[in-house]
């Protein structure tokens, strides 16, 4: 970490920006997975698959221990954008916005599992007045195999500009004080080590029960100002759109708060498990974050979840899902897909 902060103002930042990608970072922070921090990030995210909640009934799907909802590792992009700001050079990751993300998924994550961010800037390009920047986090276990490889396409502005200033001031008044300090970051160039996919339970859809244009039952999913404020308080993400209005007016938001993009693609993530019947059965979920969903002045909202399978691979038995989203009659994603394990 010391070289990357000497090349501060040595070096055209730009310059600097393109000689880091690929390289790759670990944050010396390990997360331990507790039990009762599966459930109340399960609830955050309205999943109640019963994996998530109770030890007998994970137990006879196969699992040593309670399951973590697929898009729990969300959970850590908090400490991996505060991670990328010590690394990248000019760059304002206060008011980033996410655009996309894709999520590699090789072995379930469990009660009592150790995990740490390895990060690496993937690519860079400048586009539409803002910087594009896809942060690569491959997450590992205690026994150093990959669990998630995660990957976040974010926009940001590597100028500061009157209104990100007016933004900064409004959220330094409003979040809490306690922002802790960022954890130590390290070049990392160990080889990192994809564990063999676990053997789907037995309960898992079976591969000869689906087929190609097959729709899944559609789900209505409510949410309020209390349930924003609560996935922020669980996920730890201080950002101040998601429930001060002046603070989302100021980014552009006319119409208020707006849902977490990874709390509405939790929601969708749990829509898809619940289809196949055993989260660990999720392998792949790429969702396009394109519409907002505004939580309205009366603090409520709905949103509609529908899935179409289109395609299956016998060899693999696997199938991958369609996915829409849809807000106040607007689709709040754009290409959003599933790979599923069948059995």
């Amino acid at each position: 970490m010391e070289v990357v902060e000497s090349l501060r103002g040595e070096v055209d930042p730009i310059v600097h920006i393109h000689s880091l990608v690929g390289q790759r970072f670990r944050v010396h922070d390990r997360y331990e997975v507790g039990r009762e921090k599966i459930r109340e990030y399960a609830r955050a995210v309205q999943d109640f698959h019963p994996v998530h909640w109770d030890e007998d009934t994970a137990a006879a799907y196969g699992y040593p221990s309670l399951v973590a909802p697929p898009t729990f590792t969300g959970l850590l992009v908090g400490s991996v954008l505060t991670a990328m700001s010590k690394i990248l050079v000019s760059i304002n990751l206060t008011t980033t916005v996410q655009t996309d993300q894709v999520l590699d998924f090789h072995q379930p994550l469990l009660v009592g599992d150790e995990i740490t961010s390895n990060i690496s800037l993937y690519s860079y390009r400048q586009a539409f007045g803002g910087d594009i920047i896809v942060i690569e986090n491959a997450i590992t276990n205690q026994r150093e195999e990959l669990v998630v490889t995660a990957y976040a396409t974010v926009m940001a502005r590597s100028e500061t500009t009157t209104d990100s200033d007016t933004f900064a001031t409004t959220v330094e008044k409003i979040v809490r004080q306690d922002l802790a300090e960022p954890a130590e970051v390290t070049p990392w160039p160990v080889p990192l080590r994809e564990p063999q996919p676990p053997t789907p339970s037995a309960r898992v859809r079976g591969f000869d029960s689906v087929s190609v244009g097959m729709e899944l039952p559609g789900r209505t999913v409510g949410l309020s100002l209390g349930d924003l404020i609560n996935y922020t308080g669980v996920s730890g993400d201080p950002n101040p759109i998601h429930w001060h209005t002046e603070a989302a007016e100021l980014v552009g938001l006319e119409r208020g708060v707006v849902a977490h993009g990874m709390l509405t693609m939790a929601l969708g993530a749990g829509y898809i498990t619940s289809w196949v019947d055993d989260p660990g059965a999720l392998r792949q979920y790429c969702v396009r974050l394109t519409s907002p969903v505004y939580v309205g002045a009366d603090g409520r909202s709905e949103i509609e979840y529908h899935g179409k399978v289109k395609s299956v691979d016998p060899e693999t038995r696997t199938a991958t899902i369609a996915l829409t989203a849809t807000h106040a009659g607007k689709k709040i994603f754009g290409r959003a897909t599933a790979t599923v394990q069948l059995s």
